[in-house]
């Protein structure tokens, strides 16, 4: 029986200046995603959560965001369009054509957090858990954005909930297009939505981020590993495979193996009182 599926045809701009330029969502998703960063570090020092007080809150989320947007950026640049940028090396700084890679914003992420730890003279391990309980809600905001730009759709699919993604086949008439897994969204509920309700419930119902820091920022690496991996089958590969696996699955190995050995070093370590 002949299904009708969604055409998606959503615009990415909130608010549109010109044909190329204004307000995209994408952009909206990262500066919301950085005002709930922001809440939650205040919630997390006002209830003695957190060792950062509000000056430290503030240059440890600016180092952040630059660390997440740049390695973002050149984890895109290098894992992704690389060819792209052999051939004119100013593809590196065309931000505007969209392009950032999730495991390169975690590298340029956890390089900041280094730099914060040390700088301010914090545990690092304790910061990295406290980030790791917000970050997962900039994910999900972040694949929501994905969806509504139409970009990094599923694979072809006949499940009742399918999308048509015009732009998965430019030029080819609607009826043409295959319906496909509207894997953007899987990602955001697993690698988002689950994963920081999660970790939420583990950092105010548990004391393991007082007597074993360094947990939480494991757990956080492996189970969004996991989560990726997962999504991975459902998502059309955006570039060459590796070793007959996606690009996702490949890097989303290594941090899995860095969330095993985090987990393992924090339960090693004598318990704090």
């Amino acid at each position: 029986m002949e299904r009708n599926y969604w055409v998606h045809d959503l615009d990415p701009f909130l608010i549109r200046f010109t044909e190329d330029f204004g307000i995209r969502y994408y952009g909206m998703a990262y500066l919301i995603s950085f005002l709930i960063a922001f809440g939650l570090l205040a919630l997390y020092y006002r209830k003695g959560r957190s060792p950062l007080n509000p000056e430290q809150q503030s240059s440890a989320l600016f180092a952040i965001i630059i660390g997440v947007l740049a390695g973002g950026r050149l984890g895109y640049v290098f894992f992704y369009g690389f060819e792209s940028f052999l051939q004119n090396p100013l593809f590196l700084f065309k931000v505007w054509e969209g392009g950032m890679a999730s495991h390169g914003g975690f590298l340029g992420g956890i390089a900041a957090l280094f730099w914060v730890a040390r700088s301010e003279r914090v545990h690092f391990p304790r910061i990295a858990d406290i980030f790791a309980t917000i970050t997962p809600a900039g994910l999900m905001l972040g694949r929501i954005a994905n969806f509504i730009n139409g970009e990094l759709w599923g694979k072809v699919t006949e499940v009742s909930w399918a999308v048509i993604f015009p732009a998965s086949r430019p030029g080819v008439p609607i009826e043409e297009i295959p319906p496909r897994h509207p894997s953007q969204l899987y990602e955001a509920a697993l690698e988002g939505g689950v994963l920081f309700l999660y970790l939420q419930l583990r950092f105010w119902k548990s004391g393991v981020a007082r007597t074993h820091p360094g947990q939480l920022g494991g757990e956080f690496l492996l189970f969004y590993s996991l989560a990726r991996i997962f999504c991975e089958f459902f998502r059309e590969p955006d570039a060459g495979l590796i070793l007959g696996m996606s690009r996702g699955i490949f890097f989303s190995i290594f941090l899995a193996a860095a969330g095993i050995a985090a987990i393992v070093y924090a339960r090693g370590k004598p318990a704090e009182s």
